[in-house]
C-alpha cells in the first residue's frame, strides 16, 4: 500500500533515554525526555544543537542502533523499539540508508566494492551487486573511480562513495550525522548539494545532524535538540 502523500514515514513518540551511572550514588545521564519526532516522505529535517545534547544517540535509536529506556520508533507500521538485534540489522539493511561523518569504508575493498556491500549482506549475488553498485557510484559522479581502493580517493570522493553506500539498497530512510563535517568548505558545499539531491529524487524520509546552521536552514526543518526535546529552531 502506498503511504498518502506527507504520511509520516518514520516516527518517535515519548522517547526517554537514560543510562545507568558510572558510579555509585551518582546519577544517570537523562538524554531525551518525552521528544516526538514525525518525518514524512521527501522531507529533510536537520537537527541542530550543543556538542552532547544527545545528537548522534537520537540516530542511534531511530537506526535501531539502541533502544530507548521508554517510547517508541516506528517505520510505517514496523514498531522498530522491540525488534530483536537479528531484526533490527535487517531494518537497517532494508529501510536505513545511513551517512556518518567519517566514511568508514573497508581500505582493502575497490569503491565499487564497498557500495555493493550492502546488497552482499543482503544475498544478492556478486555480479548484480557490483553492477548495482556501478550505477550509484555513476549516480554520485565517481563513475571513473569505481576500482580505486579507499586511499586512493581524496575526502570529498570518499564520503561520496558512503552515500552511494548507503542508498544503494534504496531506503525508506536517510540518517545523515554530520555528513559534511570533515570536509574544506568548499567540498562541504557540493557533497551537501549532492546528499539534497539524491534524498529528493528518492523521496525519503531524512534527519541530518549538523553544526552548519547554512545546510540546516536549506533543509525543509530545522529542530533543536536542548533539555531532551526538540522544538522549532
Amino acid at each position: 500500500m502506498t503511504a498518502a502523500p506527507n504520511a509520516p514515514v518514520l516516527r518517535a513518540r515519548a522517547l526517554e533515554k537514560t543510562y545507568a551511572p558510572l558510579a555509585a550514588n551518582a546519577p544517570g545521564l537523562q538524554l531525551f525526555r518525552d521528544l516526538n519526532l514525525e518525518v514524512a516522505s521527501g522531507e529533510m529535517v536537520a537537527i541542530v544543537g550543543e556538542s552532547g545534547t544527545g545528537k548522534s544517540s537520537l540516530l542511534h535509536l531511530l537506526a535501531a542502533l539502541d533502544k530507548p529506556t521508554f517510547g517508541e520508533v516506528w517505520c510505517g507500521p514496523l514498531d522498530v523499539t522491540n525488534l530483536s538485534p537479528r531484526e533490527a540489522g535487517n531494518y537497517r539493511n532494508r529501510d536505513i540508508g545511513y551517512v556518518w561523518q567519517f566514511h568508514y569504508l573497508l581500505p582493502e575493498f575497490t569503491a565499487v566494492e564497498n557500495v555493493a556491500l550492502p546488497l552482499l549482506a543482503r544475498g544478492v549475488s556478486r555480479k548484480d551487486a557490483l553492477a548495482r553498485a556501478d550505477v550509484w557510484l555513476s549516480r554520485v559522479e565517481l563513475h571513473n573511480r569505481g576500482h580505486h581502493r579507499a586511499g586512493e580517493l581524496s575526502g570529498g570522493e570518499q564520503q561520496r562513495v558512503s552515500i552511494a553506500r548507503a542508498l544503494v539498497t534504496q531506503p525508506k530512510i536517510l540518517l545523515a550525522d554530520e555528513p559534511t563535517g570533515d570536509l574544506d568548505n568548499v567540498t562541504a558545499g557540493r557533497v551537501f548539494d549532492l546528499l539534497q539531491r539524491l534524498h529528493r529524487e528518492q523521496a525519503l524520509a531524512g534527519v541530518m545532524v549538523t553544526h552548519n546552521l547554512g545546510f540546516a536552514r536549506r533543509c525543509d526543518r530545522v529542530l533543536r535538540l536542548a533539555g531532551g526535546k526538540l522544538t522549532a529552531a
